[in-house]
């Protein structure tokens, strides 16, 4: 394995331990919302998007072409959730200028038109109740969404530190080993350097002894 890869190795690792509680939402709780409820594409978007990012810079082509492929689905569904939405209010808007129409077709008859009028209140009260409350259960699901990105976003950023600082302890280690061995070895080759210097000191003496006995014998055989 090439020394490069150990890093994305270790980090599409982590980046899998990381996914697996957003499978167990996606399974249990996206995957039964209705497939263009604003929370559920919003979700697809940003878990695409992420997924898409992180096998970009991992080198992962399958994960980064999935993720680039559920946000472009989940912006799609959007996209023709607001065009549905936008045909839905036009149709009430025409629905709505027909009643006045016949309300203004039956404007003498007061009581029946006093009876129109508050029919016409009494639903535009109730739509703008039912509007009010829409905005406050969107509002809840859009910051229940954002706050679950801002989670995904912060567990994969721990998830990249702890990464960072398991390879930079392991390089500690190794150089410090490193350091060691070189530090062994530099002692190793003092010792048998100190004791080579022994054995030539020991020659050397042996040697001088040796000329004195010879010296000592010639002089012997001259006398």
């Amino acid at each position: 394995m090439n020394i490069i890869e150990v890093p994305r190795t270790i980090l599409r690792f982590q980046y899998q331990i990381a996914r697996l509680p957003l499978r167990v939402i996606e399974d249990r709780v996206v995957s039964r919302m209705d497939e263009e409820a604003p929370a559920r594409l919003l979700y697809e978007r940003t878990i695409g998007a992420l997924d898409a990012t992180v096998g970009n810079a991992l080198g992962e082509p399958e994960l980064h072409n999935q993720g680039a492929a559920l946000a472009a689905r989940s912006e799609a569904r959007g996209r023709a959730a607001a065009l549905e939405a936008t045909a839905a209010e036009k149709k009430a808007q025409a629905d709505q200028q027909l009643k006045a129409a016949r309300d203004e077709a039956v404007a003498d008859r007061k009581e029946a038109r006093a009876t129109a009028e508050a029919k016409i209140d009494a639903a535009r009260e109730t739509a703008a109740e039912r509007k009010t409350a829409a905005t406050v259960a969107a509002g809840k699901r859009a910051t229940a969404a954002k706050k679950q990105a801002d989670d995904v976003a912060a567990r994969r950023k721990e998830t990249v530190e702890a990464a960072k600082r398991q390879e930079l302890d392991r390089v500690r280690a190794a150089e410090k080993k490193a350091a060691a061995d070189a530090q062994a070895k530099r002692e190793d080759a003092q010792e048998k350097r100190r004791a080579a210097e022994s054995k030539r000191a020991q020659a050397d003496r042996v040697e001088d002894l040796a000329d004195v006995e010879k010296q000592k014998r010639q002089a012997e055989r001259a006398n």
